[in-house]
């Protein structure tokens, strides 16, 4: 289905060596590249001593959203590598990043390729694959008297009640799967008094 997508569980680490260089791997689930952004910034402070830190994410079930960062390694050396380890698993809403002690002998562009990409797969084979959906949010009010109908088109296994105030006017939000967000706007708007918010 369109809106799902292949990620990891939860953060997982890998380290690769190479002629005395050390690559530290960190890979992290995210929802967006502001939280792949601000993970990356994390690690740059947390590691400021060493000499890069070059990143890569992807984001969206589509795929399409993307950016890597080579953090002043030789142009495509290192975040090119990291993105195309996410490709190879066909991961998406994640972030490597992979912070590089020098370790006094140069690996020239070739040998920069193969340790970010090792350093890379290490970090997504300590971690678990999952598969996950795209979610999206509905918000909307209703009159009291709607209830019933209400109650009978959110009770269904695809939704999730996430807040709900009941009063003479009544509001509920829920987060459904991308691909079936269409169909429950269309059943709550064929009820009495529902008013769905944009």
């Amino acid at each position: 289905m369109a809106d799902t997508y292949s990620t990891l569980s939860a953060p997982s680490v890998g380290i690769y060596k190479e002629k005395m260089s050390k690559f530290m791997s960190f890979a992290h689930p995210v929802e967006s590249s502001a939280e792949a952004k601000a993970i990356v910034a994390r690690y740059r402070k947390e590691y400021h001593d060493a000499r890069h830190v070059c990143w890569a994410y992807m984001i969206g079930a589509a795929r399409t959203e993307f950016q890597s960062n080579d953090d002043g390694e030789p142009s495509g050396t290192a975040g090119k590598p990291i993105l195309g380890q996410i490709n190879s698993f066909g991961l998406s809403n994640v972030v490597i990043v992979v912070v590089r002690y020098f370790g006094g002998i140069k690996l020239g562009t070739s040998g920069l390729i193969v340790a970010y990409r090792e350093a890379a797969r290490e970090a997504i084979m300590a971690g678990e694959i999952v598969e996950r959906h795209e979610m999206a949010e509905v918000d909307f009010t209703f009159p009291y008297l709607s209830m019933n109908d209400v109650m009978r088109a959110v009770k269904d296994p695809d939704v999730r009640i996430l807040s709900q105030v009941f009063d003479n006017s009544c509001r509920m939000r829920i987060e459904v799967r991308r691909d079936y967000e269409e169909r429950i706007r269309e059943r709550l708007s064929d009820i009495d008094g529902v008013s769905i918010n944009a």
